[in-house]
């Protein structure tokens, strides 16, 4: 996914509201950025942190830049981490189109946003002349407490696990259903639930896979011009 102009490169001064930032741009001016994320997003909101922007091309929105990267450090290094929880469905869209997850190949037709379940939709439906359909749910992952090993949620989310109840429906219909957790860290080497910071999502997951939910993690290649699929990475469960 290739950002349509090269992003703005700010100082974060403080995330507040969950969707708001206040933010420093390099020539001093003062303004308010959009954050497409509602999640704790710990240790990526430090004031006085590196930040990229995108500029608004809507008409009439009323904040003219939208949060996009934060530059963190780990333990190896600052590096570029994705914030921005609209991009994964469309990067994951993009790389299962041009064949590069394994996984998720071989399939005619690719729909998003399709409704099932419960007053639900689908991230992705995948979709081929004798196969069953697949139902794929993607979630971002910018969570990581220790050097390489990226964490899903980053707080409670009983959305997250009404999703895996209704893949579990789906899964037991016939048709496939995937979980895909986009790590948007590019130092993530393993990926594991954070069940400390949610256990009714880790049960929901547990049940979902015995089920015969399927689930794949994938790390992204960042920069301030493009976000990428490069490869995946172990599920430690």
């Amino acid at each position: 996914m290739r950002f349509s102009e090269p992003l703005i490169p700010a100082r974060l001064v403080r995330r507040y509201k969950r969707f708001l930032a206040d933010v420093i741009l390099e020539d001093g001016t003062e303004a308010v950025a959009h954050v497409a994320n509602s999640g704790a997003m710990t240790g990526l909101a430090t004031p006085g942190a590196r930040v990229w922007l995108s500029r608004a091309r809507t008409p009439g929105r009323k904040l003219a830049f939208g949060w996009e990267l934060v530059e963190a450090d780990f333990g190896a290094g600052a590096e570029w981490v994705g914030v921005n929880t609209m991009h994964p469905n469309l990067i994951v869209a993009e790389a299962v189109r041009e064949g590069r997850i394994p996984e998720l190949a071989g399939y005619e037709r690719l729909r998003r946003e399709v409704k099932y379940g419960a007053n639900s939709r689908i991230d992705l439906l995948l979709e081929g002349e004798g196969r069953p359909p697949c139902y794929v749910e993607v979630k971002n992952v910018h969570l990581m407490r220790r050097a390489g090993l990226a964490e899903f949620p980053d707080c409670v989310t009983a959305r997250g696990a009404k999703h895996l109840a209704e893949l579990t429906v789906v899964a037991a219909s016939g048709a496939r259903a995937m979980m895909v957790y986009l790590c948007q860290i590019g130092s993530a080497t393993s990926f594991a639930l954070a069940r400390d910071i949610d256990p009714a999502y880790g049960r929901a997951f547990d049940a979902a896979r015995a089920s015969g939910v399927e689930a794949i993690a994938l790390v992204c290649h960042l920069g301030p011009s493009e976000i990428d699929v490069a490869r995946a990475i172990p599920l430690l469960g």
